[in-house]
């Protein structure tokens, strides 16, 4: 079954031979090798490219485990190359093995990695295209080492458009497929629910965890994984380390500290399996700072994590509104509205929440999500703090079902959760 990835197929194509490293990074598991290796590989076949011409390095892969040495990765690319008057394609997949541990650990940029690539970028008839789950050689670093020669391409798990059409079910049987099963393409393969959730715990305690601990030499097993169940269980509450380690402190564990809490949050981060939204002061035009709001970048690997025992469509639905948001492209914070308020006589300050603050270029838009609007009491409710935003950006509450889109009398785009996620231009209905 081939399931299309043409949002990301198109970012690769546009980008072909612009003489940059094309970097494209996501959690495990999520498409990246099946993009580059299968769909953009028959892209460039249908194009006229030899297969000789295109030269596959998968690190995580035994047969070229020698090739995780840059020396050696550099050797047999450059072995490969054998003429001057024809473009080769080189595919590094998994580029992160590639990097010691040492690397890893102390911070340092990986300069043997970064070499090679940098050498083959020095060729004229090389292009270059590298997979990687971990951003460790990634944001600044590769900015600074590739001198501006880098281009990042982050790919996520199926958004819901995507997996829809594969899944071969009505829209709502889907949704709550995918809401309790998440978008990691394999499990449109599992046969049945208990295949899927052995293949989504499998990968938590095989893959995701132990990476992060072997990576980071983390000898708390334990409480690295409370924390991630900790994030997982809190999905679009407001948080940080300090809160926390009281939440470890209330329950009986002392050992561990606010430091190795943000540690944690950070591994989570670089390696993708979460994302963070940070407040933004929408009066003010400023960012406040902690507390943030962390989100599961795949909603299955969540569920998965609390033994598919906690699943509050209202908190899943929000964190699937965040992955689409982030999957268009945008920008996401959390946005607060300051108000004063009359109590006792006296003017009291109080801050509203606006669930996502949106931006991309010149574009803004205003989104609460709210899982179901009952009455008008709800409906006022949801759009308090939207009301009290004085500019003239779009403000839209995406609510569940399939309700039709409408403006209330306030300007307020309420529109139902299908029409969001199955239309590229559903924000300027």
């Amino acid at each position: 079954m081939e399931i299309k990835r043409d949002n990301y197929l198109k970012k690769l194509i546009s980008k072909r031979n612009n003489g940059l490293i094309k970097v494209i990074t996501g959690v495990r598991r999520c498409g990246k090798s099946y993009l580059l290796f299968n769909l953009y590989y028959d892209y460039l076949i249908n194009e006229g490219v030899s297969k000789d011409c295109i030269i596959s390095v998968p690190l995580d892969d035994d047969d070229y485990i020698e090739c995780c040495d840059p020396q050696r990765l550099s050797e047999y690319i450059k072995s490969r190359i054998t003429e001057t008057d024809k473009q080769y394609y080189v595919f590094i997949d998994e580029a992160q093995y590639a990097i010691t541990k040492e690397e890893m650990k102390n911070s340092d940029v990986p300069i043997r990695l970064y070499g090679v690539l940098n050498g083959l970028l020095r060729k004229k008839n090389v292009d270059v295209y590298v997979t990687g789950s971990n951003s460790k050689f990634l944001s600044s670093d590769i900015l600074t080492e590739f001198r501006g020669r880098g281009d990042e391409i982050h790919i996520a798990p199926l958004s819901f458009s995507e997996y829809y059409p594969a899944a071969g079910k009505d829209k709502y049987d889907a949704w709550q497929e995918y809401l309790f099963y998440g978008g990691l393409p394999h499990i449109l393969a599992e046969p049945d629910n208990t295949s899927k959730e052995a293949y989504l715990e499998r990968l938590n305690y095989e893959i995701y965890i132990r990476d992060i601990v072997e990576r980071h030499e983390i000898r708390d097993t334990a409480g690295m994984e409370t924390l991630m169940k900790v994030i997982a269980s809190g999905v679009g509450s407001l948080t940080n380390a300090q809160k926390i380690s009281d939440t470890f402190k209330s329950a009986g564990d002392k050992g561990i500290s606010m430091p190795t809490i943000s540690n944690y949050l950070n591994y989570l981060l670089e390696s993708f399996i979460t994302q963070k939204s940070e407040r933004y002061d929408i009066k003010g035009r400023k960012y406040i700072g902690t507390p943030s709001k962390y989100y599961y970048t795949d909603l299955g690997l969540r569920n998965a994590l609390l033994n598919f025992r906690q699943f509050e469509e209202t908190h899943l639905m929000e964190n699937a509104i965040y992955n689409e948001l982030i999957y268009r492209g945008y920008k996401v914070d959390v946005g607060v509205v300051e108000i004063r308020v009359d109590e006792n006589g006296k003017k009291v300050r109080k801050h509203l929440e606006v669930d996502f603050v949106i931006n991309k270029g010149s574009r803004r838009y205003y989104i609460q999500s709210a899982y179901a609007l009952p009455d008008r009491e709800k409906i006022e409710r949801e759009q308090a703090s939207l009301t009290k935003i004085s500019d003239s950006f779009k403000k839209i509450i995406i609510t569940g079902g399939n309700k039709p889109v409408w403006r209330n009398e306030q300007g307020i785009t309420i529109m139902g959760i299908f029409d969001f996620l199955l239309n590229e231009d559903s924000l300027d209905f």
